[in-house]
């Protein structure tokens, strides 16, 4: 199995975008577990990134090595244009991070929680009242901006913690674990928050254990296992990275049926069913070859059903010894 997909961070207008995050050869260890093995990363400005792992993969150690909470063993890393050994105070300025425990304080208002964190980020008295006033509208806080912060629900206390993380008007914002324990509802409502702030420019870099997360949101993803990139690419790119995808043509009428078996190459038959699988990676350009076979042979199918393998099945063949079983998931076109 390739071990990478190669990087497309075009801004689909021809020209590469800007690294947000960029990596080489991380190395961390701890005693003698190997946690980071010399891990590479380009994160282009604007996009979602998201980390994937099995639990001590290293992903969480990944964010504080590049938010600058703790020091890599080896290798070299700039956020936002600033070295992380050199400049660490720069990089602080220039992102926020949201880390797998709430930082909100229950025993005081999330208004006043708000109000700490502009004091931390040394902001005048107005404006940190104003940017406080403003997180909390927009997270959906205000009618509990008085409460303590004890008493909201999980969900509330998730967009506290995010909205706490965006009084200083980060450019880059690592979310480690964002969603955990949190209702469907509630991740929902969290993933409308992320794609709005991306869609205003701001970078995100994302740890999840939820991969129907990482392929609503990230632009790109890396799976990490064994302290290595097992596998980056989008979504797509790396199902197809995986086995067993297929196209299914099913018919009605007999004599298509046999024609099509003919005029198709690699298929398999189902002469019950009247239904043909062809091997496929699910790519708009292997669909389309198909297609232009039936059209020249002027056959029709009546149905054309495109099987693929989900992150699921990625996950499990990257970070398994031996590889899963994959169950494909149907779209009917």
């Amino acid at each position: 199995m390739p071990s990478s997909v190669m990087p497309t961070s075009g801004s689909g207008d021809g020209r590469e975008r800007p690294a947000a995050v960029s990596a080489v050869g991380l190395r961390k260890s701890y005693g003698d577990k190997l946690v980071l093995d010399g891990i590479d990363l380009r994160i282009p400005s604007g996009t979602v990134f998201a980390l994937l792992g099995p639990n001590g993969a290293g992903k969480t150690t990944a964010v504080k090595i590049l938010s600058t909470l703790v020091t890599a063993d080896g290798g070299q890393a700039q956020v936002a244009g600033h070295d992380i050994a050199t400049s660490p105070d720069a990089v602080r300025a220039a992102i926020g991070v949201t880390g797998q425990f709430s930082a909100v304080d229950g025993l005081i208002t999330g208004e006043e929680n708000m109000l700490l964190m502009a004091d931390l980020h040394h902001l005048p008295r107005g404006d940190g009242k104003r940017a406080a006033a403003e997180l909390l509208e927009r997270f959906d806080l205000l009618d509990a901006a008085k409460k303590p912060a004890a008493t909201y629900s999980g969900g509330m206390k998730r967009r506290l913690d995010l909205a706490m993380t965006l009084v200083g008007n980060p450019r880059i914002i690592f979310l480690d674990e964002p969603t955990t324990g949190l209702d469907p509802r509630s991740r929902h409502n969290m993933w409308q928050i992320i794609r709005e702030l991306v869609t205003n420019g701001t970078t995100v870099f994302l740890t999840t254990q939820y991969l129907q997360e990482a392929d609503q949101l990230a632009d790109r993803i890396a799976v990490l296992n064994d302290g290595k990139i097992a596998a980056e690419g989008t979504a797509e790119e790396l199902k197809r990275l995986i086995p067993g995808g297929h196209v299914r043509l099913r018919f009605t009428e007999p004599q298509a049926y046999e024609h099509a078996a003919g005029a198709l190459r690699e298929v398999t038959r189902d002469n019950e069913s009247l239904s043909l699988n062809i091997p496929s990676d699910g790519s708009q350009r292997q669909l389309r070859t198909i297609l232009d076979h039936l059209d020249s042979a002027g056959i029709a199918a009546d149905e054309l059903t495109v099987h693929t393998p989900d992150l699921d099945d990625v996950f499990f063949a990257l970070t398994t010894a031996t590889q899963l079983p994959t169950q494909p998931k149907e779209n009917v076109r």
